[in-house]
């Protein structure tokens, strides 16, 4: 998912035998040659001119991005003699990076981590969690086929971390949410029944309130997707085609389901996110407003964000402004609704009152590209 190779940065070289870690008794191998991570502008460096910090970052490097190296256990030994709490440092690294969006470093230490301990189904559950969040990120940003990548990555992070053992019973829970985004309801269902079966032995003290709650959140979830049938194929299929350009055919399939489950806010949703992508703005609103007439559908932003997007193309600006600022009521920090806000302003000829909400959205996020092009074209 970058282009750059990092191992392009990284020279091999063979030390003395001589050669020390400060503070370790470590022998090396003389005849392994060793990772370098070279400093910016720097020709291949002299061996007595090394820091100890240019050979791990090098080790690292290499166990992030060559997986088949044939000493990665050799580096894999001397980096955990020469540094026993790297992996502690890698982790809390790694989470603040993911913390503060700083998506790129993040990326280049979780993989370092996973590259020092492979096996470690804890830290291959965090790299599904990460690139889940990134896929969501890139999404939010329009970065679509980027995010899709991702999101396979995540795919076969948690399908790794499900196949443990023991057995994991949060691999199953993050992984029942990642379905849930993508529609896969009936996977969704059957992770969260993995979930409480595995956890239905332990008692809610041994569990704590966190994992009280996730039992109950796992219950929930199961209930809603079967009350609503979700598992249902024309459901399901009609996700599909829309969000693969098929959208005549989805809404085909969306109106199935809509036949015997007319109640649903899902389904009016899907409806009016295909007829939105058509442009038929009108027919979206009306899909929208009967998802927000059925139960749990007037508690979602995004509901009320598509549906102020079509009213603001039908000309219907003092509706939209009322969706998206009850949107923004639900979740605050949405740069999509407080983007459209600034475009729904821009639609009323107000261009300072844009200007604020586009500078807004980058003060939450300084690489939204939407938000940079609107600015520099006011």
């Amino acid at each position: 998912m970058n282009p750059a190779n990092p191992l392009n940065t990284v020279y091999f070289m063979q030390l003395p035998k001589d050669f020390v870690f400060s503070g370790t008794d470590f022998i090396i191998d003389a005849n392994i040659p060793l990772p370098v991570q070279k400093k910016d502008d720097e020709e291949k460096p002299e061996a007595r001119n090394l820091s100890q910090e240019q050979i791990l970052s090098g080790i690292l490097t290499v166990l992030a991005y060559d997986k088949n190296n044939e000493n990665s256990e050799y580096y894999r030994t001397l980096i955990s003699k020469v540094r026993p709490g790297i992996k502690k440092e890698l982790a809390e690294a790694a989470i603040l990076k993911t913390k503060n969006e700083d998506w790129d470093f993040a990326e280049e230490i979780w993989l370092s981590l996973h590259g020092l301990e492979p096996e470690d189904k804890a830290i291959i559950l965090n790299m599904a969690l990460f690139y889940d969040q990134k896929a969501d990120y890139l999404r939010s940003h329009a970065l679509y086929e980027d995010a899709d990548a991702y999101d396979d990555a995540a795919f076969n992070y948690y399908r790794d971390a499900m196949d443990s053992e023991p057995e994991m019973p949060d691999a199953f829970f993050n992984a029942a949410f990642f379905n849930l985004k993508k529609h896969n309801y009936a996977d969704a269902k059957g992770n969260f029944e993995s979930y409480l079966a595995l956890t239905s032995d332990a008692k809610d003290e041994e569990l704590g309130e966190n994992g009280q709650y996730k039992r109950e959140r796992a219950q929930e979830m199961i209930d809603k997707i079967s009350n609503r049938n979700l598992e249902n194929e024309h459901f399901h299929l009609a996700y599909s085609l829309i969000s693969s350009g098929q959208e005549e055919k989805g809404l085909e399939e969306i109106k199935k389901f809509l036949q015997d489950n007319p109640t649903v806010w899902n389904a009016w949703f899907m409806l009016g996110w295909g007829l939105r992508r058509l442009n038929r703005f009108e027919d979206a609103v009306q899909a929208f407003e009967k998802a927000r007439e059925c139960e749990g559908g007037d508690e979602n932003a995004d509901t009320l964000n598509e549906l102020a997007i079509c009213l603001m193309e039908t000309g219907r600006l003092d509706q939209a402004q009322e969706c998206l600022i009850e949107a923004l009521g639900i979740d605050p920090d949405s740069t999509k609704i407080i983007s459209n806000l600034g475009c729904l302003f821009l639609k009323r000829g107000n261009k300072e009152e844009a200007k604020k909400y586009f500078e807004t959205v980058l003060e939450l996020d300084p690489e939204d590209k939407i938000a940079k092009a609107q600015l520099e074209a006011l």
